[in-house]
């Protein structure tokens, strides 16, 4: 049995199309990524199939069950770990662990066992009699993962679980979650803007970028599909990108033997290229011919970024920044529509 299906999902706020024909199939046990800038739709999917949202148009199964005709068999079978911290730091690990137990109705006879199952797990015994507010950020998380999984859910939602931690507490967090979706042979949906998040967990990937899935498939496969090296090009001082000079540029570098493909993105030209090694000292030539001076070079393989440039045509850092009004306009309208 699949763990999700959607077909056409789309939600729409006003005049806003926050996700946008949405298909998908998770396979049960699956570790499945959304990748996309904040504002591209993760959320708001996730939402919806966690029965907060109620869909505009199309349809959604989770664990087999309709998420509008079936909500109550479809919360059952899911935990969910917010974006937003979600503890009551008044109560101890161990006391928020058993609120959220007896919120799911988890039989008493076996939720003293599966609390100390998951604190054990996460590696927070030592702590659970301690206030939550003596928690840092990383063991919050970890204690919300563990909150989530309290009730044996089919499906483990995890929206932006390490969003504002630090790089080694985000490779902590990993290991607990990677842990998890082993141990607990869990269906698991991560959505996220990191790179390395993605790559590093995700059994398949899909990038969505304007509520729309643009590409999917596994982390390799992904990378693969870029056909060769990247070279990256550091400009000195950037022409306009619709400038003649750019133009031209870009259309010499396309005519040199194995390009596959060049991208102007802010102060860098990509190219990719099977064997870029050798056509390093061509593509300076080419430029330098065009009068366009170059600060640095760089080759190295695919990355998921690279891939989300192709298929985006930005950098999703980029659109981190430059989505935050998005964003906020989307968090007010959810909040608006979830009841």
């Amino acid at each position: 049995m699949n763990a999700i299906e959607t077909i056409k999902l789309t939600k729409k706020f006003d005049k806003l199309t926050a996700v946008d024909g949405v298909d998908l199939t998770i396979e049960e046990g699956e570790f499945f990524g959304f990748l996309g800038p904040n504002g591209a739709g993760k959320t708001t999917t996730i939402s919806m199939l966690s029965t907060i949202l109620r869909p505009t148009s199309g349809s959604a199964n989770v664990w087999g069950y309709d998420i509008v005709k079936e909500q109550d068999k479809v919360r059952k079978s899911i935990g969910v770990v917010f974006q937003e911290p979600s503890v009551d730091d008044d109560l101890t690990g161990m006391e928020n662990l058993e609120f959220h137990a007896r919120l799911y109705k988890v039989p008493k006879d076996t939720m003293a066992s599966r609390t100390k199952e998951l604190l054990e797990l996460m590696e927070l015994t030592d702590r659970s009699k301690d206030l939550m507010k003596t928690y840092s950020g990383g063991m919050r998380r970890r204690l919300e993962i563990a909150r989530g999984l309290l009730h044996h859910p089919k499906v483990l939602f995890l929206d932006e679980p390490t969003l504002g931690l630090d790089p080694q507490t985000r490779r902590l967090i990993w290991k607990y979650i990677d842990k998890l979706n082993k141990v607990e042979n869990v269906t698991m949906l991560l959505t996220t803007h990191y790179m390395d998040e993605a790559d590093y967990l995700c059994n398949r990937i899909a990038i969505i970028d304007n509520g729309k899935i643009v590409a999917c498939d596994t982390p390799a496969n992904l990378k693969d599909g870029m056909g060769g090296d990247i070279i990256t090009l550091t400009l000195s001082t950037p022409p306009p990108a619709n400038s003649e000079k750019i133009k031209k540029a870009k259309k010499d570098l396309e005519n040199l033997g194995r390009v596959l493909s060049v991208s102007l993105v802010k102060d860098t030209i990509k190219l990719t290229a099977s064997k870029g090694e050798t056509l390093i000292p061509p593509a300076l030539n080419v430029l330098r011919d065009n009068k366009i001076d170059v600060r640095s070079v760089s080759l190295h393989e695919p990355t998921l970024e690279d891939v989300f440039i192709k298929f985006t045509g930005r950098k999703l850092r980029d659109e981190v920044e430059g989505n935050k009004q998005h964003m906020v306009k989307a968090m007010k309208q959810h909040r608006r529509f979830r009841h």
